[in-house]
């Protein structure tokens, strides 16, 4: 195989795969959590579980006064890493690019030295996640293969379209081949690990909150 059929093999078959793979994944894993139902809820209601919920999605997506004391580090690193990769992922002219080709949508990208610098933060940013994980006696201990497998699927697409961008090692064909299929494996890979939370997030903090705010107390 060819630099240029290996490519083309990554932009086509591999691609689809890995599209169907992720857009059933995520809508099975979905399709899960909401079939489940509630029971019935014969409590007398106490306030709204619509303004509980909206609430809850609000107020968890900062920290408290005493969790942000505890874990500082966590809070601010994590929403570097977060906002560091959708800046990558979403804000890239060529990535923009796919994505209108793919579904038909697209808006205005950043400037590419600004999404360079944002690959690069994002980086350094995991790797500090990672050290702390490791050097953390009690995150050492609860951390399992999956926290580190995600860790290394997060890291991976940003790390080979770093280098794809910029030349590194192998002709421009195949480091761009292997970039996609980085990105491949993420989507293959998301709707069976804890990346999944990117999608059951907010769905978890607005059922939490509107369970509270039916019996009117603050979640």
């Amino acid at each position: 195989m060819t630099e240029t059929e290996f490519l083309l093999w990554a932009r086509g078959p591999a691609f689809q795969g890995a599209t169907v793979i992720f857009v059933l994944g995520v809508t099975f894993r979905l399709l899960e959590i909401l079939l489940l139902g509630r029971k019935p809820n014969l409590a007398e209601s106490r306030g709204s579980a619509m303004l509980g919920g909206l609430r809850t999605i609000a107020t968890r997506s900062f920290p408290d006064a005493g969790t942000h004391k505890r874990s500082a580090f966590t809070h601010y690193v994590g929403y570097i890493f977060h906002i560091g990769f959708f800046v990558t992922l979403l804000l890239f002219a060529p990535h923009i690019l796919v994505i209108d080709k793919a579904f038909g949508v697209s808006w205005p990208a950043l400037p590419t030295p600004v999404v360079d610098a944002a690959a690069v933060i994002t980086m350094i940013a995991l790797f500090a996640v990672l050290l702390h994980r490791l050097k953390d006696p009690v995150l050492r201990f609860l951390s399992q293969f999956q926290d580190y497998f995600t860790w290394f699927l997060t890291i991976l697409p940003v790390f080979t379209g770093y280098i794809a961008f910029h030349r590194v090692g192998l002709p421009p064909p195949t480091l761009i081949a292997i970039h996609i299929l980085s990105v491949e494996l993420l989507m293959v890979v998301f709707p069976f690990t804890k990346l999944m939370h990117a999608f059951t997030l907010f769905m978890a903090r607005w059922y939490n909150g509107a369970i509270a705010g039916y019996k009117g107390v603050n979640s």
